[in-house]
Protein backbone atom coordinates (compact mmCIF):
# COMPACT_ATOMS: atom_id res chain seq x y z
CA UNK A 1 0.00 0.00 0.00
CA UNK A 2 1.32 3.45 -0.86
CA UNK A 3 1.27 6.34 1.58
CA UNK A 4 -1.09 8.20 -0.76
CA UNK A 5 -3.79 5.53 -0.50
CA UNK A 6 -6.23 5.42 2.38
CA UNK A 7 -7.51 2.52 4.39
CA UNK A 8 -11.21 3.23 4.91
CA UNK A 9 -13.19 1.82 7.81
CA UNK A 10 -16.96 1.84 7.34
CA UNK A 11 -18.96 1.19 10.52
CA UNK A 12 -22.35 -0.14 9.39
CA UNK A 13 -23.56 -2.31 12.26
CA UNK A 14 -26.47 -0.13 13.39
CA UNK A 15 -29.98 -1.52 13.64
CA UNK A 16 -31.49 1.47 11.82
CA UNK A 17 -34.38 1.78 14.28
CA UNK A 18 -34.97 5.47 13.59
CA UNK A 19 -35.33 4.75 9.88
CA UNK A 20 -38.17 2.36 10.70
CA UNK A 21 -37.24 -0.35 8.18
CA UNK A 22 -36.91 -3.16 10.71
CA UNK A 23 -33.44 -4.00 9.43
CA UNK A 24 -29.92 -2.64 9.11
CA UNK A 25 -30.21 0.45 6.93
CA UNK A 26 -26.96 -0.53 5.19
CA UNK A 27 -29.02 -3.08 3.23
CA UNK A 28 -31.86 -0.68 2.44
CA UNK A 29 -32.36 0.36 -1.17
CA UNK A 30 -31.36 3.82 -2.38
CA UNK A 31 -32.00 4.70 -6.03
CA UNK A 32 -31.67 1.13 -7.21
CA UNK A 33 -28.70 0.02 -5.11
CA UNK A 34 -28.29 -0.97 -1.46
CA UNK A 35 -27.14 1.96 0.68
CA UNK A 36 -23.87 0.21 1.56
CA UNK A 37 -23.16 -0.34 -2.13
CA UNK A 38 -23.84 3.34 -2.86
CA UNK A 39 -21.38 4.28 -0.12
CA UNK A 40 -18.68 1.89 -1.34
CA UNK A 41 -19.22 3.06 -4.90
CA UNK A 42 -18.59 6.64 -3.79
CA UNK A 43 -15.43 5.62 -1.90
CA UNK A 44 -14.13 3.79 -4.97
CA UNK A 45 -14.81 6.80 -7.17
CA UNK A 46 -12.66 9.05 -4.97
CA UNK A 47 -9.66 7.11 -6.27
CA UNK A 48 -8.07 7.55 -2.83
CA UNK A 49 -8.88 4.24 -1.17
CA UNK A 50 -6.85 1.04 -1.26
CA UNK A 51 -8.52 -1.12 1.36
CA UNK A 52 -12.01 -0.87 2.82
CA UNK A 53 -13.02 -2.64 6.03
CA UNK A 54 -16.76 -2.86 6.65
CA UNK A 55 -18.10 -3.59 10.13
CA UNK A 56 -21.62 -5.05 10.31
CA UNK A 57 -23.50 -6.95 13.00
CA UNK A 58 -22.09 -10.43 13.57
CA UNK A 59 -25.28 -12.03 12.26
CA UNK A 60 -25.02 -10.01 9.03
CA UNK A 61 -21.43 -10.78 8.02
CA UNK A 62 -22.42 -13.50 5.52
CA UNK A 63 -25.15 -11.30 4.04
CA UNK A 64 -22.69 -8.41 3.65
CA UNK A 65 -20.12 -10.64 1.98
CA UNK A 66 -22.78 -11.92 -0.42
CA UNK A 67 -23.79 -8.34 -1.20
CA UNK A 68 -20.20 -7.34 -1.95
CA UNK A 69 -19.78 -10.32 -4.27
CA UNK A 70 -23.00 -9.50 -6.11
CA UNK A 71 -22.12 -5.84 -6.67
CA UNK A 72 -18.33 -6.09 -6.98
CA UNK A 73 -18.32 -4.39 -10.38
CA UNK A 74 -19.28 -1.12 -8.69
CA UNK A 75 -16.09 -0.95 -6.63
CA UNK A 76 -13.62 -2.98 -8.64
CA UNK A 77 -10.05 -2.43 -7.53
CA UNK A 78 -10.81 -2.06 -3.84
CA UNK A 79 -9.54 -4.63 -1.38
CA UNK A 80 -12.60 -5.39 0.75
CA UNK A 81 -12.97 -7.07 4.13
CA UNK A 82 -15.99 -7.58 6.38
CA UNK A 83 -15.72 -7.86 10.16
CA UNK A 84 -18.23 -8.33 12.94
CA UNK A 85 -19.06 -5.04 14.61
CA UNK A 86 -20.14 -4.47 18.18
CA UNK A 87 -22.90 -2.96 20.28
CA UNK A 88 -21.44 0.55 19.98
CA UNK A 89 -19.80 2.40 17.12
CA UNK A 90 -16.49 2.39 18.97
CA UNK A 91 -16.67 -1.41 19.21
CA UNK A 92 -17.14 -1.69 15.45
CA UNK A 93 -14.24 0.62 14.61
CA UNK A 94 -12.00 -1.11 17.14
CA UNK A 95 -12.72 -4.50 15.56
CA UNK A 96 -12.03 -3.12 12.09
CA UNK A 97 -8.74 -1.59 13.21
CA UNK A 98 -7.34 -5.08 13.77
CA UNK A 99 -7.20 -5.45 9.99
CA UNK A 100 -5.83 -1.97 9.34
CA UNK A 101 -2.13 -1.22 8.73
CA UNK A 102 0.05 0.48 11.33
CA UNK A 103 1.29 3.13 8.90
CA UNK A 104 -0.30 5.54 6.48
CA UNK A 105 -3.70 7.16 6.99
CA UNK A 106 -7.02 5.64 8.01
CA UNK A 107 -10.36 7.22 7.20
CA UNK A 108 -13.45 6.33 9.20
CA UNK A 109 -16.58 7.00 7.19
CA UNK A 110 -20.22 6.31 8.08
CA UNK A 111 -21.86 3.64 5.97
CA UNK A 112 -24.96 5.85 5.86
CA UNK A 113 -23.16 8.77 4.15
CA UNK A 114 -23.08 7.93 0.42
CA UNK A 115 -22.51 11.48 -0.85
CA UNK A 116 -19.21 12.67 0.64
CA UNK A 117 -17.31 12.59 -2.64
CA UNK A 118 -13.70 12.99 -3.73
CA UNK A 119 -13.36 16.68 -2.85
CA UNK A 120 -14.38 16.21 0.78
CA UNK A 121 -12.08 13.20 1.14
CA UNK A 122 -9.19 15.12 -0.45
CA UNK A 123 -9.63 18.20 1.75
CA UNK A 124 -9.84 16.08 4.88
CA UNK A 125 -6.76 14.06 4.01
CA UNK A 126 -4.79 17.23 3.28
CA UNK A 127 -5.72 18.61 6.70
CA UNK A 128 -4.87 15.30 8.39
CA UNK A 129 -1.40 15.28 6.82
CA UNK A 130 -0.73 18.62 8.50
CA UNK A 131 -1.88 17.68 12.00
CA UNK A 132 -2.28 13.89 12.09
CA UNK A 133 -6.03 14.17 12.59
CA UNK A 134 -8.80 15.91 10.68
CA UNK A 135 -12.56 15.77 10.31
CA UNK A 136 -14.99 16.95 7.67
CA UNK A 137 -17.38 19.57 8.98
CA UNK A 138 -19.72 22.32 7.78
CA UNK A 139 -20.65 25.64 9.43
CA UNK A 140 -23.81 25.51 11.51
CA UNK A 141 -26.65 27.39 9.84
CA UNK A 142 -28.98 27.67 12.83
CA UNK A 143 -28.57 29.32 16.21
CA UNK A 144 -27.68 26.74 18.85
CA UNK A 145 -28.85 26.93 22.47
CA UNK A 146 -27.42 25.09 25.47
CA UNK A 147 -30.20 23.96 27.80
CA UNK A 148 -30.36 22.37 31.24
CA UNK A 149 -32.24 19.23 32.30
CA UNK A 150 -35.45 21.25 32.63
CA UNK A 151 -35.23 22.47 29.06
CA UNK A 152 -34.30 26.02 30.08
CA UNK A 153 -31.74 27.91 28.00
CA UNK A 154 -28.40 28.21 29.78
CA UNK A 155 -26.32 29.90 27.10
CA UNK A 156 -26.09 30.72 23.40
CA UNK A 157 -22.72 29.88 21.84
CA UNK A 158 -21.40 32.06 19.05
CA UNK A 159 -22.58 30.43 15.84
CA UNK A 160 -19.36 31.38 14.08
CA UNK A 161 -17.45 29.02 16.39
CA UNK A 162 -19.70 26.01 15.74
CA UNK A 163 -19.53 23.35 13.06
CA UNK A 164 -21.60 20.26 12.33
CA UNK A 165 -19.27 17.27 12.25
CA UNK A 166 -19.39 14.74 9.40
CA UNK A 167 -17.27 11.92 8.11
CA UNK A 168 -14.77 11.10 6.72
CA UNK A 169 -12.58 11.54 9.77
CA UNK A 170 -9.00 10.82 8.79
CA UNK A 171 -6.08 10.03 11.09
CA UNK A 172 -2.50 8.90 11.01
CA UNK A 173 -2.82 5.14 11.51
CA UNK A 174 -0.72 4.90 14.67
CA UNK A 175 -2.59 7.80 16.26
CA UNK A 176 -6.00 6.25 15.63
CA UNK A 177 -4.87 2.92 17.06
CA UNK A 178 -3.61 4.70 20.19
CA UNK A 179 -6.96 6.46 20.46
CA UNK A 180 -8.67 3.07 20.44
CA UNK A 181 -6.40 1.54 23.05
CA UNK A 182 -8.12 0.06 26.09
CA UNK A 183 -6.54 2.71 28.28
CA UNK A 184 -7.92 5.60 26.23
CA UNK A 185 -11.34 3.97 25.81
CA UNK A 186 -11.74 3.62 29.57
CA UNK A 187 -14.66 5.78 30.67
CA UNK A 188 -15.15 7.25 27.21
CA UNK A 189 -18.69 8.02 26.06
CA UNK A 190 -18.16 9.38 22.57
CA UNK A 191 -20.02 9.42 19.27
CA UNK A 192 -17.12 9.99 16.90
CA UNK A 193 -13.48 9.02 16.47
CA UNK A 194 -12.15 12.55 16.83
CA UNK A 195 -13.40 12.69 20.42
CA UNK A 196 -11.13 9.75 21.29
CA UNK A 197 -8.17 11.46 19.62
CA UNK A 198 -8.94 14.65 21.57
CA UNK A 199 -8.60 12.63 24.79
CA UNK A 200 -4.93 12.16 23.83
CA UNK A 201 -4.51 15.99 23.80
CA UNK A 202 -4.00 15.89 20.03
CA UNK A 203 -5.31 18.80 17.98
CA UNK A 204 -7.93 17.82 15.43
CA UNK A 205 -8.18 19.97 12.34
CA UNK A 206 -11.37 20.57 10.38
CA UNK A 207 -11.84 20.48 6.63
CA UNK A 208 -14.82 21.80 4.72
CA UNK A 209 -17.39 19.07 4.25
CA UNK A 210 -20.55 19.32 2.17
CA UNK A 211 -24.16 20.05 3.08
CA UNK A 212 -25.13 17.18 0.77
CA UNK A 213 -22.93 14.83 2.81
CA UNK A 214 -25.93 13.81 4.90
CA UNK A 215 -26.15 10.84 7.22
CA UNK A 216 -29.27 8.82 6.47
CA UNK A 217 -30.90 8.23 9.84
CA UNK A 218 -34.62 9.03 9.56
CA UNK A 219 -37.28 8.53 6.87
CA UNK A 220 -36.96 12.24 6.06
CA UNK A 221 -33.23 11.75 5.43
CA UNK A 222 -34.01 8.91 3.06
CA UNK A 223 -36.37 11.11 1.05
CA UNK A 224 -33.67 13.80 0.77
CA UNK A 225 -31.11 11.14 -0.15
CA UNK A 226 -33.36 9.89 -2.94
CA UNK A 227 -33.45 13.42 -4.37
CA UNK A 228 -29.68 13.90 -4.09
CA UNK A 229 -29.12 10.46 -5.56
CA UNK A 230 -31.56 11.16 -8.39
CA UNK A 231 -29.83 14.46 -9.18
CA UNK A 232 -26.46 12.75 -9.29
CA UNK A 233 -27.79 9.34 -10.19
CA UNK A 234 -29.06 9.97 -13.69
CA UNK A 235 -25.51 9.40 -14.88
CA UNK A 236 -25.30 6.26 -12.73
CA UNK A 237 -28.43 4.89 -14.33
CA UNK A 238 -27.14 5.61 -17.80
CA UNK A 239 -23.98 3.61 -17.14
CA UNK A 240 -26.04 0.45 -17.13
CA UNK A 241 -26.92 -0.18 -20.78
CA UNK A 242 -29.64 -2.65 -19.83
CA UNK A 243 -31.37 -3.41 -16.53
CA UNK A 244 -30.34 -6.54 -14.69
CA UNK A 245 -32.88 -9.24 -15.50
CA UNK A 246 -33.27 -12.68 -13.95
CA UNK A 247 -35.57 -15.67 -14.54
CA UNK A 248 -36.42 -18.30 -11.92
CA UNK A 249 -38.38 -21.54 -11.94
CA UNK A 250 -39.91 -23.50 -9.08
CA UNK A 251 -41.54 -26.89 -8.63
CA UNK A 252 -43.23 -28.49 -5.64
CA UNK A 253 -45.35 -31.53 -4.79
CA UNK A 254 -47.53 -32.38 -1.79
CA UNK A 255 -49.49 -35.53 -0.99
CA UNK A 256 -53.27 -35.37 -0.60
CA UNK A 257 -54.51 -36.64 2.74
CA UNK A 258 -57.52 -36.68 5.07
CA UNK A 259 -58.25 -34.02 7.69
CA UNK A 260 -56.35 -31.21 5.97
CA UNK A 261 -57.61 -28.08 4.26
CA UNK A 262 -56.79 -27.65 0.59
CA UNK A 263 -55.10 -24.27 0.26
CA UNK A 264 -53.90 -23.07 -3.15
CA UNK A 265 -52.56 -19.55 -3.76
CA UNK A 266 -54.03 -18.52 -0.43
CA UNK A 267 -57.52 -19.71 -1.40
CA UNK A 268 -59.29 -22.48 0.55
CA UNK A 269 -60.76 -24.85 -2.04
CA UNK A 270 -63.62 -27.09 -0.83
CA UNK A 271 -62.55 -30.73 -1.19
CA UNK A 272 -62.62 -33.90 0.91
CA UNK A 273 -58.81 -34.04 0.92
CA UNK A 274 -56.12 -31.52 1.70
CA UNK A 275 -52.39 -31.26 1.13
CA UNK A 276 -50.02 -32.71 3.71
CA UNK A 277 -47.05 -30.62 4.82
CA UNK A 278 -45.32 -28.84 7.70
CA UNK A 279 -46.93 -25.52 6.81
CA UNK A 280 -50.36 -25.14 5.21
CA UNK A 281 -48.81 -27.02 2.23
CA UNK A 282 -49.88 -24.44 -0.35
CA UNK A 283 -48.04 -26.19 -3.16
CA UNK A 284 -48.55 -23.37 -5.68
CA UNK A 285 -47.12 -20.69 -3.40
CA UNK A 286 -44.23 -22.99 -2.49
CA UNK A 287 -43.34 -23.38 -6.17
CA UNK A 288 -43.63 -19.61 -6.60
CA UNK A 289 -41.33 -18.92 -3.63
CA UNK A 290 -38.75 -21.33 -4.99
CA UNK A 291 -38.86 -19.54 -8.34
CA UNK A 292 -38.36 -16.14 -6.64
CA UNK A 293 -35.51 -17.36 -4.44
CA UNK A 294 -33.89 -19.15 -7.36
CA UNK A 295 -33.92 -16.07 -9.59
CA UNK A 296 -32.25 -14.02 -6.84
CA UNK A 297 -29.75 -16.82 -6.10
CA UNK A 298 -31.01 -17.07 -2.51
CA UNK A 299 -31.42 -20.83 -2.23
CA UNK A 300 -34.80 -22.47 -1.77
CA UNK A 301 -37.68 -22.62 0.67
CA UNK A 302 -36.09 -25.50 2.55
CA UNK A 303 -33.19 -23.22 3.43
CA UNK A 304 -35.38 -20.37 4.64
CA UNK A 305 -38.33 -22.31 6.12
CA UNK A 306 -37.06 -25.78 7.13
CA UNK A 307 -39.68 -28.36 8.08
CA UNK A 308 -37.69 -29.05 11.24
CA UNK A 309 -38.48 -25.57 12.58
CA UNK A 310 -41.61 -25.49 14.72
CA UNK A 311 -42.09 -21.79 13.90
CA UNK A 312 -43.34 -22.80 10.48
CA UNK A 313 -45.68 -25.60 11.58
CA UNK A 314 -49.05 -24.82 10.02
CA UNK A 315 -47.71 -21.51 8.71
CA UNK A 316 -49.70 -19.45 6.23
CA UNK A 317 -47.67 -19.73 3.03
CA UNK A 318 -48.82 -16.29 1.90
CA UNK A 319 -47.02 -14.85 4.94
CA UNK A 320 -43.92 -16.83 4.03
CA UNK A 321 -44.22 -15.36 0.53
CA UNK A 322 -44.27 -11.86 2.07
CA UNK A 323 -40.98 -12.67 3.80
CA UNK A 324 -39.45 -13.81 0.51
CA UNK A 325 -40.58 -10.55 -1.09
CA UNK A 326 -38.87 -8.59 1.69
CA UNK A 327 -35.62 -10.45 0.95
CA UNK A 328 -35.90 -9.46 -2.71
CA UNK A 329 -36.68 -5.85 -1.84
CA UNK A 330 -33.59 -5.65 0.36
CA UNK A 331 -31.55 -6.59 -2.69
CA UNK A 332 -33.41 -4.16 -4.95
CA UNK A 333 -35.18 -6.85 -6.99
CA UNK A 334 -38.75 -6.38 -8.13
CA UNK A 335 -40.97 -8.97 -9.78
CA UNK A 336 -41.74 -8.37 -13.44
CA UNK A 337 -44.24 -11.18 -13.99
CA UNK A 338 -45.27 -14.60 -12.67
CA UNK A 339 -46.79 -17.69 -14.27
CA UNK A 340 -48.03 -20.51 -12.03
CA UNK A 341 -49.34 -23.90 -13.15
CA UNK A 342 -51.25 -26.17 -10.76
CA UNK A 343 -51.30 -29.84 -11.77
CA UNK A 344 -54.26 -31.72 -10.25
CA UNK A 345 -56.74 -34.29 -11.49
CA UNK A 346 -59.26 -33.17 -8.87
CA UNK A 347 -60.84 -30.93 -7.75
CA UNK A 348 -61.77 -28.59 -10.59
CA UNK A 349 -60.13 -25.24 -9.94
CA UNK A 350 -61.43 -22.92 -12.68
CA UNK A 351 -63.85 -21.05 -10.40
CA UNK A 352 -61.11 -20.26 -7.88
CA UNK A 353 -58.38 -19.09 -10.25
CA UNK A 354 -59.46 -15.39 -10.39
CA UNK A 355 -59.08 -15.08 -6.60
CA UNK A 356 -55.79 -16.98 -6.70
CA UNK A 357 -54.51 -14.58 -9.31
CA UNK A 358 -55.59 -11.54 -7.30
CA UNK A 359 -53.95 -12.93 -4.15
CA UNK A 360 -50.63 -13.46 -5.89
CA UNK A 361 -50.73 -10.10 -7.67
CA UNK A 362 -51.23 -8.31 -4.36
CA UNK A 363 -48.46 -10.29 -2.68
CA UNK A 364 -46.02 -9.67 -5.53
CA UNK A 365 -46.86 -5.98 -5.87
CA UNK A 366 -48.05 -6.46 -9.44
CA UNK A 367 -51.08 -5.62 -11.53
CA UNK A 368 -53.30 -8.63 -12.19
CA UNK A 369 -52.33 -8.69 -15.87
CA UNK A 370 -48.71 -9.50 -14.87
CA UNK A 371 -49.76 -12.68 -13.04
CA UNK A 372 -51.08 -15.87 -14.58
CA UNK A 373 -52.49 -18.88 -12.75
CA UNK A 374 -53.67 -21.94 -14.64
CA UNK A 375 -54.66 -25.48 -13.77
CA UNK A 376 -54.22 -28.67 -15.76
CA UNK A 377 -54.56 -32.42 -15.35
CA UNK A 378 -52.28 -35.26 -16.42
CA UNK A 379 -55.10 -37.19 -18.08
CA UNK A 380 -55.16 -39.58 -15.09
CA UNK A 381 -51.48 -40.44 -15.51
CA UNK A 382 -49.02 -40.54 -12.64
CA UNK A 383 -49.52 -39.70 -8.97
CA UNK A 384 -51.49 -36.53 -9.75
CA UNK A 385 -53.67 -38.42 -12.22
CA UNK A 386 -54.42 -41.03 -9.56
CA UNK A 387 -55.40 -38.28 -7.11
CA UNK A 388 -52.55 -39.04 -4.74
CA UNK A 389 -51.16 -35.51 -4.72
CA UNK A 390 -50.97 -32.11 -6.37
CA UNK A 391 -47.94 -30.55 -8.06
CA UNK A 392 -47.21 -26.98 -9.10
CA UNK A 393 -44.73 -25.22 -11.32
CA UNK A 394 -43.86 -21.51 -11.39
CA UNK A 395 -41.79 -19.29 -13.64
CA UNK A 396 -41.02 -15.67 -12.75
CA UNK A 397 -38.82 -12.84 -13.94
CA UNK A 398 -37.09 -10.23 -11.78
CA UNK A 399 -35.71 -6.79 -12.64
CA UNK A 400 -33.18 -4.93 -10.50
CA UNK A 401 -34.39 -1.44 -9.67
Amino acid sequence: MTMDKLTVIIPAAGAGKRLGLGKNKAFAGLCGLPLLVQCLRMVAQTGMAHKVIIAVAAAEVAEAESLLAEYKSYFAGLELAVVAGGAERTDSVKNALRLAPDKGYIAVHDGARPFAGAEVFARTLQAAKATGAAIAAVPVKNTIKVIDTDGVVVSTPQRSSLVAVQTPQIFEAGLLKRAYSEENLQGAAVTDDASLVERLDVKVATALGSYENIKITTPEDLLLAEKICADRGMAMQQERQMPQFRVGSGYDVHRLTQNRKLILCGVEVPYELGLDGHSDADVAVHALMDALLGAAALGDIGKHFPDTDERFKGADSMKLLAHVMSLLKERCWCVNNADVTIIAQKPKLANYIPQMRDNLAQALGLEADAVNVKATTTEKLGFTGRGEGIAAEAVISLIKI
